[in-house]
């Protein structure tokens, strides 16, 4: 670690601990290199040399703010647009033929929003379905206050843009200037408006958010917790998602056995019963 000490068990059991008590992330043993390097990255920012001086750092910050900045470290932000696209077909089916029932007003959350593809991505999708958007609100969450950032400025590389189609990209995204995969492309304000970027932390229901919710995506998230997190966070998806309302969730993630009160109409997409 380039002069740094090494992240010992008794250390890495203390940071497993901290970081499941706070955010629901369940650590196995064989993560403990990854997580040396993640804060070791961090710590070289700080000039802190020891993880035990860094973990009485982070625990001594009554400001919290060094924790925000440790669950940022240990998060994992991969998305992108478009990611498991079967997912926005069963978004716009829904949405439209709730649309010719009469419906107007529409719900959506999006609960790991990272760095905003996710949540731009259904804000998309519902403008295409959708001829009035005046009463579609999007919320779009996370537990890292640097990807929500990102989220919020709504601005991204041609190289990111490359699963959106040229139609939409030029209806929906204002170029900002650069070049080649540089080029940078700012979602515009129609999209943008939609969406409600805020922090939650997704192992600590009941949430503010009163509901009733049409649809959740809640994708490539669970496979951090263990069952009883998982249970806590699916129990409040329930209550807060309309009778007839749907969850998607990530299709790597197994979540048998907790999904009462869910019934299955395709693989990683739920409908509450």
């Amino acid at each position: 670690m380039n002069g740094y000490g090494s992240l010992n068990e008794k250390t890495f059991r203390q940071f497993s601990e901290l970081i499941y008590n706070e955010a629901g992330i369940h650590l196995a043993e064989h993560k403990q290199a990854l997580v040396s390097a993640r804060l070791g990255k961090r710590m070289r920012k700080l000039r802190i040399n020891d993880f035990e001086d860094y973990y009485r750092y982070v625990q001594e910050d009554e400001s919290r703010a060094e924790l925000s900045q440790l669950l940022d470290a240990i998060s994992t932000n991969v998305t992108f647009f478009y990611r498991e696209p079967d997912h926005f077909e069963v978004l716009e089916s829904v949405v439209k033929k709730w649309h010719s029932e009469g419906q107007r007003k529409f719900r959506v959350w999006c609960a790991a929003a990272s760095t905003g593809e996710e949540p731009y991505t259904i804000a998309l999708t519902l403008a295409e379905a959708l001829d009035d958007l005046r009463d579609v609100k999007i919320l779009g969450t996370d537990i890292s206050t640097t990807v929500l950032e990102t989220a919020r400025k709504g601005e991204y590389s041609s190289k990111k843009l490359q699963k959106i189609s040229k139609k939409l990209a030029s209806r929906y995204f204002t170029p900002m200037g650069g070049k080649g995969d540089d080029r940078i492309f700012r979602v515009r304000d129609e999209i943008k408006n939609m969406i409600t970027f805020s922090w939650l932390n997704l192992s600590t229901p009941p949430f503010p958010m009163r509901g009733p919710l049409d649809v959740i995506f809640c994708r490539n998230v669970m496979i951090y917790f263990d069952n009883a997190v998982r249970q806590r966070l699916l129990d409040e998806m329930h209550r807060l998602l309309k009778p007839g309302g749907y969850l998607m969730v990530g299709h790597a993630e197994s979540l048998s056995g907790l999904l009462g009160g869910f019934r299955s109409v395709r693989p990683s997409v739920y409908i509450k019963q």
